[in-house]
């Protein structure tokens, strides 16, 4: 605790048998001065939360004494509330957005030290940032207390120590004292998980309904195509090649297999159906992954690394549901890497998650991060030549064997897709 010095005009040192309190069982001391001199120069040595008070004057000095003892129990109190009763990471702010108070919940979150936060801006020590929290994205909840001398809410993204971006849902509430703002109360929540799930939900009802439009379609859809495709084939074999028909329904042929392409996808969308799991060991399928696409990347030059972490337990999963979705992401990842790059399958366990971990990295060209959010979105693609399903049918591959998948990527510096396979799919000994 801060000591807090009273700084005594021709006092006496046993200050406390006139108050009828020892100062120094509330975390105060006294401070001799025998005259102003001496005083000025006490002052001088910048001691923390001096008071000045003049012995003589023994009614206000109690007065003091009781407002001194108040503030004290009740800085207690307000650490005790905030550090062992709000489960919640709590800020104090001041209106130049300057941090004034922070609790060790929010402070093991951020991981820094008490001494790394007070004093600095709220924005720069929970974003990162170096400019204060604007716009529609980040409304700034802070501001909109100090204005309306209301509470406020509003949902951020945060980064923890990891650098890695957390839901936050974050509540103002104004300090007011002589009917002025000097503050706010900054409570935040972490409701990554909740926003995740809310994402998740409307991700499988889109997959649900475009799922039903695209078996009906498909089916609707393949039977012309094939007639098409026959009839041009059939031409063109009347045809000499330096016929300018024969070039057109060349174009026909290649686009209606193009056409087949997309219709294949959508079934195979559509079809995701229960997995049918056995028991098998995981990391033999995924280097029976990694052999399957390696021909394939050699020819663009491109080196496929495989690693398997030691003693990992056999599972329970559909074997060519999971390949597919690992087979998918090597080929993506054969489309965004330039010749003379690499792609790493790694598989590995997380006994505190009790996880199965399958990474999928590259040194290709990253993604933008705009469009991180979207590449999960049936029909979204970068490729000109893309159906856009790949990655909804792998994503609802994993959901449906209970896991998760995650990309990070930084333009420029490669990506990386990771699956987590609940553990709990091992056959129970």
């Amino acid at each position: 605790m801060i000591d807090y010095f009273i700084l005594l005009i021709k006092g006496e040192e046993n200050i406390h048998k006139i108050l009828g309190i020892s100062l120094a069982d509330i975390g105060y001391k006294v401070v001799v001065a025998e005259n102003w001199d001496v005083a000025i120069d006490l002052l001088r040595e910048n001691k923390p939360h001096i008071v000045i008070a003049d012995i003589n004057m023994l009614e206000e000095l109690v007065e003091l004494r009781d407002k001194l003892k108040f503030y004290n129990e009740n800085e207690i109190m307000c650490d005790v509330l905030i550090n062992q009763m709000i489960h919640e990471e709590v800020i104090k702010i001041a209106p130049n957005y300057r941090i004034e108070d922070i609790n060790n919940a929010m402070l093991k979150k951020l991981g820094i030290n008490r001494e790394d936060a007070i004093g600095k801006y709220c924005y720069e020590i929970t974003h990162h940032r170096n400019i204060p929290c604007s716009g529609i994205e980040h409304p700034c909840p802070l501001v909109e207390s100090i204005t309306t001398r209301k509470s406020s809410q509003a949902t951020h993204i945060h980064l923890d120590k990891d650098n890695n971006e957390i839901y936050c849902l974050i509540s103002c509430y104004p300090l007011i004292e002589n009917e002025k703002v000097t503050g706010v109360i900054e409570l935040s929540r972490d409701v990554t998980r909740d926003v995740n799930m809310q994402k998740s939900m409307l991700q499988q009802d889109k997959l649900a309904s475009i799922g039903r439009l695209a078996a009906g379609v498909a089916h609707e859809i393949n039977n012309p195509l094939t007639t098409i495709l026959t009839t041009a084939m059939l031409i063109q074999e009347d045809l000499k090649e330096d016929n300018p028909i024969f070039q057109e329904l060349g174009t026909i042929s290649s686009e209606t297999l193009r056409c087949r392409k997309i219709v294949t996808s959508l079934l195979n969308f559509a079809r995701q159906s229960k997995p049918e799991k056995k028991q098998y060991d995981i990391c033999e399928v995924m280097e029976e992954c990694a052999l399957l696409t390696r021909k394939q990347a050699a020819f663009k030059d491109i080196t496929i690394n495989f690693t398997c972490s030691a003693s990992i337990p056999k599972l329970l999963f559909d074997k060519g549901q999971i390949e597919q979705a690992v087979i998918n992401l090597i080929l993506n990842a054969t489309d965004a890497v330039e010749p003379g790059g690499s792609i790493t399958l790694n598989v590995s366990f997380n006994p505190n998650k009790d996880q199965i971990i399958i990474k999928v990295s590259d040194t290709g060209k990253g993604i933008p991060f705009e469009l991180i959010d979207k590449i999960f979105d049936p029909f979204f693609s970068t490729k000109e030549d893309g159906t856009g399903l790949g990655l909804s049918i792998t994503s609802g591959i994993i959901e449906q064997h209970g896991g998760a998948i995650d990309v990070s990527s930084k333009p420029g510096q490669g990506t990386t897709f990771t699956i987590a396979l609940p553990a709990g799919l091992k056959e129970k000994q």
